[in-house]
């Protein structure tokens, strides 16, 4: 798959300790890849990444340390970079602001200025969010040429982290001078909200669940009516690495701005999500009360995929019904048998992706 392209590169990938980087370390290490993580540390307990015990190396440091990030990233001297870290909780960013856009910002701005003078580096994909749009509560789908912006630090951050990608790429790589004066291409990637196994981060919908059906405790739901679109993490992962090999092959026309989301059945309410867990796993229970603290959060989001869908023919594999049986299965095999479902639900995306004929999986 990916025209094995990425047997035998070189992949530095920071936030690899996240839910969404350790299910992309896991990827690539099946492809065959030579990766490096770097990460400041374990985000959740428990751990997804802990849990895999992938065999290879994961540097420890943030990457506000620009000295030791280009050091890390000039001593492995990778073909490509999947930028990961982030502070990614909404809610969090009302409490710590600064911090949010001193990683989500100036991060950025580090990696690509630690890339910046080495030639190993042909690609950079930079992860931002659904998020970062303007949400103006509109029942249509943002496409990547809308406007930026965001009412909570969080998203606005990704706003920002979307700023500092086009203006490297525009300033120290330029599509016009590619192969001339430099030899990497840039994209970031808008994904819409993730769900799977192995998740454990906090004041998010489903690893609460999750994390509250292990106690035999109710979840409680702030917002049952909001509609976001929901997508396995596996969905948005495939679109990064297709992203990623078309880079690597030099085609300058996939630089750029790309959202990653579900069919239309991905945007679904927050309560009918819960109820369709609740389905594969009766032990979910919950209980609807608005948080005291009446922070502001977005009642309708989503995604307009026509760009990826037309120019680098991505398809989802699973609807959203799919996703949700997957997510349920991987957490009540974890928290009642002690099971770890993630490789082989990994190659059951693979099998299903390939009986559906999608590119990336059958080239």
């Amino acid at each position: 798959m990916f025209d094995n392209i990425y047997k035998g590169k070189k992949v530095f990938i920071t936030g690899n300790t996240g839910f969404k980087g350790s299910w992309l370390a896991l990827w690539l290490l099946s492809q065959g890849a030579n990766v490096v993580g770097y990460s400041k540390d374990i985000p959740t307990h428990p751990s997804h990444h802990k849990i895999l015990a992938l065999d290879y190396e994961t540097i420890s440091s943030d990457v506000l340390d620009l000295e030791r990030l280009r050091e890390s990233i000039t001593s492995f001297k990778p073909d490509i970079v999947f930028h990961l870290a982030a502070q990614s909780i909404v809610r969090k960013s009302y409490l710590n602001p600064v911090e949010t856009f001193e990683t989500n910002v100036i991060g950025t701005a580090n990696v690509f200025e630690a890339c910046r003078s080495i030639e190993s580096v042909r690609a950079i994909v930079n992860v931002t969010s659904d998020k970062c749009y303007e949400n103006r509560e509109w029942t249509w789908g943002y496409r990547e040429n809308d406007r930026l912006g965001g009412h909570d630090p969080y998203s606005a951050s990704k706003g920002c982290s979307e700023l500092v990608t086009t203006c490297y790429q525009r300033s120290f790589f330029p599509l016009e001078e590619y192969l001339r004066t430099h030899q990497t291409l840039v994209a970031s990637v808008r994904a819409g909200n993730v769900v799977g196994g192995g998740d454990w981060a906090e004041d998010r919908l489903v690893p609460d669940i999750m994390r509250a059906s292990s106690q035999n405790t109710k979840v409680q739901i702030r917002n049952p009516h909001a509609i976001r679109p929901w997508q396995h993490v596996l969905e948005p992962l495939s679109g990064y690495l297709l992203l990623g090999q078309l880079l690597l092959e030099g085609l300058k026309d996939f630089s750029g701005a790309w959202n990653f989301g579900p069919a239309d059945d991905g945007h679904r309410d927050v309560l009918s999500v819960i109820k369709e867990l609740q389905e594969h796993w009766p032990k979910i229970d919950y209980r609807i009360k608005a948080d005291e603290r009446d922070l502001h959060e977005a009642t309708l989001l989503r995604l307009d995929c026509s760009k990826s869908y037309a120019k680098l023919k991505w398809r989802p594999v699973w609807d959203s019904h799919a996703a949700l049986e997957k997510t349920a299965h991987w957490y009540m095999a974890y928290y009642e048998s002690e099971l770890v479902l993630s490789e082989k639900q990994l190659a059951e995306y693979i099998t299903d992706a390939r009986h559906k004929q999608i590119l990336w999986a059958n080239q």
